[in-house]
């Protein structure tokens, strides 16, 4: 099981996390390479293949330049704002070419992991979601580039890279994001417990006590409902990309114990970042 939030030391990376980061890049480059027409639309999205693949290139930097110190404002956090600085920052580049922009994601992984060799400290960097160590910010990175290489192995008819390792190291940005991307509608009122399980063995705990919402490391020590899913779909589902009844009757997501009815409304507690 890979480490999971709060086991940064030194400001290193957990086990597995550089690779894993390293090769996700490799992997979208791998899609877009050679790719003539860019202009192809991304499923679920108002975005070309060009435009998801210019993003990447311009997140993966900015992630490279807050893990070596800089302040970069991004939004304020919330989706709208998410979105909003996303837009302007596409506005204000032009590259769109498959190759380009494949190179430039790459690159500016590598200018990531080197960031954090060359800060290797403790403490925080200010993120578009937060206040994170710099092994929560890889985590963070990684999960980012997965969405966004999924959508891209999807608009252009090719496999994904996620797999249960990768999802199993964007835990600890999962877990520290959780409570920040609290939809407070709908979860108003509610006070529950859960454990969610991923197939394989990772898990860990969220509260809900009236509408406020704490994320452990730990599960729960009495959930009122247990949620057990396969990996990919739980990473899919918390990116907002994966339909939560569809991979309940896919048999991708199971729950039991004392409410199990809570488990369809869990993923509607959160707004995927």
């Amino acid at each position: 099981m890979a480490p999971v939030a709060g086991q940064e030391v030194r400001g290193t990376l957990p086990e597995g996390l550089g690779d894993a980061i390293r090769d996700t890049a490799e992997d979208i480059a791998a899609l877009l390479r050679g790719v003539a027409d860019t202009g192809v639309p991304v499923p679920g999205s108002e975005w070309s293949v060009g435009a998801a693949a210019a993003h990447l290139a311009q997140a993966n930097e900015l992630m490279a330049d807050i893990a070596a110190g800089q302040e970069r404002g991004y939004g304020d956090g919330t989706p709208q704002s998410l979105a909003a600085a996303n837009e302007r920052a596409l506005a204000g580049f032009d590259e769109r070419g498959a190759d380009p922009l494949a190179e430039m994601i790459v690159a500016q992984a590598a200018a990531f992991l080197k960031a954090v060799d060359q800060h290797a400290i403790e403490g925080t960097v200010v993120t578009p979601l937060g206040p994170m160590s710099r092994a929560e910010l890889g985590s963070y990175l990684l999960a980012h580039m997965l969405g966004h290489g999924y959508d891209l192995a999807r608009a252009l008819g090719r496999p994904h890279m996620i797999d249960r390792g990768r999802v199993e190291l964007t835990l600890p940005f999962l877990i520290t994001a959780m409570p920040r991307v609290v939809d407070t509608a709908a979860a108003a009122g509610l006070t529950a417990r859960y454990t969610i399980r991923l197939w394989g063995g990772a898990r860990f705990g969220v509260t809900l006590t009236g509408g406020a919402v704490t994320v452990s490391a730990q599960p729960s020590s009495r959930p009122d409902c247990t949620i057990l899913t396969e990996p990919v779909t739980f990473l899919l589902m918390a990116l907002g990309r994966c339909d939560p009844w569809g991979a309940i009757a896919r048999g991708r997501v199971l729950a039991w114990g004392r409410k199990p009815w809570l488990a369809p409304r869990f993923p509607t507690l959160f707004t995927a970042p």
